[in-house]
This record gives C-alpha cells, structure tokens and sequence, in this order.
C-alpha cells in the first residue's frame, strides 16, 4: 500500500466517523472502478478488457482468476475473506465444493503469476481466513498517468440534523470533527513521511545487499521468432557490460541461457544460480526503433529493486547495454568503471554481428562466418566482429572444414587486425594466443596474450580456458587443472567436459571421472563429457565402462548404425575390438570426429 491510500483512508475515516456514518468492512474503501490499469512489477492488468500481462506479453486467465485478483487489488493491501470471496464470486444456489473451488481458482491465479503460497511475491494467504494482496500497486488513468489507486468519488449520505439540536450544537460538532480531521491529516502526513523513509531504507538495504547477478533471456516481443538472435545478442551484450564492473560477479551467458522460454519463479532460478540479483525483461525491434523494459529483484527478498523502459532509435541500440549496466550499478551500490566512449557502431553491421554470435553460440561456425565478414564490411573498423572472424576461422582450420593456409592466415590477420583497433579488448587478445599456441607454437607469446586478456577481464572464463590449454602443453599440470577449476566458476556450462578434460590430460583418471559423472549428471546430452567419460574408465582398466560411455556418445550423436557395429566390436573383442574399430573409421565427415575436434579452445 502506498503513503497517498494511507492517509486519504485515514482522513476519509475521520469525516465519516464524525458524521455518524463509518461504512462497514474496510475502511475508507477505495474503488478501482475509476482506474483502467493496474501495474505491479513486471503485470499489467487491463480492468476493460480483462487481460493481463507480464512485460507486454499476454498471459491467458480465467474469469475467476480474473475477479479474485480485482478484488485483492480493490482491497489495497488488506485482508480478503474466504467468504467475502464466496458472497461476490459464487451464487447462492451454487451447489459446489466451495473450499476446493476457491483453493484451486487461487492457485490457478497463482500459476498465472508464478507465485507461490510458501513464499508469496504477490498473493498472501492467511490460514483459514483468506488472502491478501502484498506488493505495491500502481493505477493507471485512462489519461495514462500512472497514479496511486483513486479515492472513491461517491458522496457520502447527509445524516439529518435532529431538531432539537441548537445551532451553537450544530457548531461545536462541525467544530470537533474539523479539528479532529486537521489532527488526523498532520498524524496522516506523518505516518506517509514514516512510510515512505521505511520503504526507501528497505530498498537501499536491499540494493546494498546485491552483490551476484543473473541477467535472464531477454524476451523477444517482435512477433516474430526469427527476431530471436536480436533478444539474445542483447541479452549476451548486457552481460558482458555488466561483467566489466569488477564489483559485481554476473553469470555467464551460457547459465543464463538455460533458463530461455522458461516460467519459473525468479527466487527458485536465483537460488540455482547462486546469486542475489535477478535482472530480467524484454526488447522489441521495429523498423528503426529499439524498445528495452528491464527490471531488477533482490531475489532473497523478493522485493522489485528498480525498473525501466528505454526507447531508442536504432542508431544508438548498440550503446543500450553499456547504458543499462551503468545504471545497474549504481542500483546496487557497486562501484562503477570509468568506461571509454563508444565507438559508433552501424546499425546493419550490429545486426549483422549479433547474427553471427548467434550461430557462433549455437556451435554453428560455418553459419556465422558470412554474418562476421558482412559486419566488417559494413564496418571495417568493427573490432568486436573481427574477433569474431578470428575465431571462426579457429574453429574452421581444427576443424579441417576449409584449406588450411589459405585459412590459417585469415584467422591471425583477423586477430591482428581486432587488436590493432581495440588493444583493450579481451576477446582479442584471447583469439591472438589461440593462433600462437595452435598454429605457430610459440607457447611464451601465446601466454603473455592470454595473461592479456585476464588482466583485462578477471571474469573471462575463456581466458581462463585458453590459459588452461597454455599450461597444458607446457607441462604445468597442477596448474592448468587450477585454471580450468576458475574457468568453470565462472562458466559451467559453455564446455562441462574441460575441467574433466584436464584432468585427464594430468593423468588424474578418477578425479575426471568424478567430474565428468558430475556433469553429466546436470547435462546428459553432451556427447564430448561421455567421450572423455570413456577414455577415463579406459586408463582405469573399466574397458565395460568405457564400452558403453563411447556407445552413448555415439547414440547422442545420432550415429545409430555406428552404436550397433560398436557393439559388434565389443562382444567380438572387448574394448580392445572397439579402439581397434574406431581407428578404422575416417574422422574426416564422422560424427565421432566432430567431438575431437570440438574439444578445443572454443
């Protein structure tokens, strides 16, 4: 409830107790019926036309979903009764279940706004007696102003005057409820001071307290689901702006990702992610406008720390999450980096980049190829895009997927390129030590490039990752194991094998497959921690083990008639038979030979 209800309430109690007429039940109530919209969080609830949604998408409710939650609002913060919800929701000659029909419409109401009775956001229940609405709730005016709820305008009933009272009595009444009412309104202002310093504490307690930070999939409000890879280069841009920030630790994008089309309730997904901060919303792209809405919760409270919209011509949609994160920061308190000036950034090459991230993130590096040369080309001095070249080109030459010179030098000219236009990139110098350590071999440069990149961003889980392979080949085991263990602190999901990867590589067999069982536990479909599952249980003399981790791998792959002549091999031979099967069959087009070469830097 806000200050405005408490002391229109309190007033409006005073004229009416004084002239003999205090209504039953609530208090000085206020009806909604002069307001069209109600706003809390991230809802809006058109009264009109009944429909409610959450950022602007529509959320399907029923009818009685629908008049529970108006008459929760109507009630401004006090308690509804289970029977005052029978009076105005079920007729008289109703033969139902009462009690079940309303627990189920409650929670039904409840599913619509992700809500739940043991730890309500939105809708308190109070055993055995009824509910209650109990987070802030904003009216919007068929003007569009945004108000509190509106006093009710009904006159109240004139008592008559009894003829015997004198006129001098008549006087000393008028005169004590007028001077009651000026007390009341000064207790009244007091108590909305009271409050309104009460709420502004809670929020900086609460803001003061974020310290972890998950930024959720933007939701993509175009219409259209081939605008997605917009939302989610937004989304990816957001949090590596806000990763910037030093004193705020952010999950990587890959954690956030998971949780993509989902609807669950913000405390649970906080919880699994290990964080306090949830910043989630949505973006919709016209053609020539971007608009943003973000909201940001202090998940162990519960509480709606700050909110806003952003309308932004097109032009300017790249310099959007640099903004935000600016302002997030300052949310919560936490410091906030001297940043450069941005760099103007063509529209059709932003657009043209987020593609290709896309495909990038969707294990698709062919795909984005065109998208990353198609930002350059609009935008030669793009240095974002050309570590995205650079590294698509990596991919493509470990691979084999294209001839080798031509396409090895394209990778380090592009690395190059990216540094000598922005040398306080990360990604950058993270792409110029994959090509010193995976094309020339130069292991000294490769780790100053890759020290580099960490300097820069202490938060760059490929950094670490890359580090990690440094480490490797230059015999420092114990070492390249504490890297990648960083690396997936940060990041656990972009590559669940790696630290079971190094692992192996340190000859540490039952380490790594306790990790890799681990993560297969959380992923069961990623074919590369099954591959190297099998290997793992082969160096520990558990060839039945290994058997059947590279049978799942190949099932993952889709390689059915490959999973039925391993088996052959097997009951032929043993593990022995299926090495000796697996050497026979080209990498070159195999499935099998896709996970070899995926495991790598990217």
């Amino acid at each position: 409830m806000t200050s405005a209800p408490i002391a229109v309430t309190i007033v409006r109690f005073v004229f009416l107790r004084c002239k003999g007429q205090l209504p039953l039940g609530l208090l000085g109530e206020m009806k909604t019926s002069t307001a069209r919209t109600a706003l809390f969080g991230p809802y809006s609830l058109d009264l009109r036309s009944g429909e409610l949604r959450k950022f602007g998408t529509k959320i399907k409710m029923g009818e009685q979903s629908f008049n529970i939650l108006c008459l929760l609002l109507d009630a401004q913060g006090e308690m509804v009764t289970r029977e005052e919800l029978r009076t105005k929701l079920w007729a008289t000659d109703t033969f139902v279940d009462f009690d079940h029909g309303l627990n189920s419409a409650v929670q039904r109401l409840r599913d619509c706004l992700y809500d739940s009775a043991e730890k309500p956001r939105w809708i308190e229940t109070i055993p055995r007696r009824g509910y209650r609405f109990v987070s802030r709730v904003d009216w919007q005016q068929r003007n569009g102003d945004a108000t509190a709820p509106a006093q009710d305008t009904e006159s109240p009933r004139t008592a008559e005057t009894p003829a015997s009272a004198t006129p001098q009595a008549t006087a000393r009444t008028t005169s004590t409820w007028v001077v009651a009412a000026a007390i009341l309104i000064v207790v009244a202002s007091g108590l909305a001071v009271v409050y309104r310093m009460r709420t502004q504490s809670g929020k900086r307690q609460a803001t003061g307290m974020i310290r972890s930070l998950a930024v959720l999939p933007l939701a993509n409000l175009s219409g259209d689901p081939s605008q997605d890879y917009f939302a989610d280069g937004m989304t990816d841009e957001l949090i590596t702006a806000l990763a910037k920030n030093r004193n705020l630790r952010v999950v990587s994008r890959t954690s956030a990702m998971q949780y993509k089309g989902v609807q669950r309730p913000v405390g649970d997904i906080a919880r699994e992610l290990g964080v306090d901060g949830i910043l989630e919303g949505s973006v919709e792209r016209s053609a020539s406008r971007v608009h943003m809405t973000v909201q940001l919760i202090h998940a162990p409270s519960d509480s709606h720390v700050w909110a806003e919209s952003y309308d932004r011509d097109l032009n300017q949609a790249y310099s959007l999450p640099e903004e935000l994160s600016q302002t997030v920061a300052k949310e919560v308190k936490a410091a906030t980096s001297t940043t450069p000036a941005q760099r103007y950034i063509n529209p059709e090459a932003h657009d043209a980049y987020l593609k290709g991230l896309e495909f990038w993130f969707g294990n698709n590096a062919r795909g984005g190829l065109e998208y990353f040369e198609k930002a350059i080309q609009l935008q030669p001095d793009y240095a974002t895009a050309w570590s995205g070249l650079s590294n698509t080109y990596a991919v493509l030459s470990i691979a084999g997927d294209a001839p080798s010179s031509e396409v090895r030098a394209k990778w380090e000219s592009a690395a190059r390129k990216a540094l000598e236009l922005d040398d306080s990139l990360p990604e950058a110098h993270n792409s110029m030590a994959a090509w010193y350590l995976f094309y020339a071999w130069d292991w000294q440069r490769a780790e100053a490039e890759s020290l580099r990149s960490l300097a820069l961003d202490p938060r760059f889980a490929e950094g670490y990752h890359m580090h990690s392979y440094i480490l490797t080949v230059t015999g420092r085991m114990a070492e390249a194991v504490e890297e990648q263990k960083r690396g997936m602190a940060i990041d656990a999901f972009a590559r669940p094998w790696a630290l079971g990867y190094a692992y192996y590589h340190a000859r540490q067999f039952e380490a790594a497959v306790s990790e890799l069982r681990l993560r297969i536990a959380a992923q069961p479909t990623d074919p590369e921690c099954h591959d190297i599952l099998a290997d793992s249980y082969h160096f520990l003399g558990l060839n039945k083990e290994a058997a059947q981790e590279t049978e799942q791998t190949y099932l993952l792959l889709g390689e059915k008639e490959s999973v039925a002549a391993l088996q052959r091999a097997f009951q032929r031979g043993g593990f022995a038979a299926v090495a000796d099967w697996e050497a026979d069959v080209p990498w070159q087009g195999n499935a099998k030979g896709d996970v070899k070469n995926y495991i790598s830097p990217y």
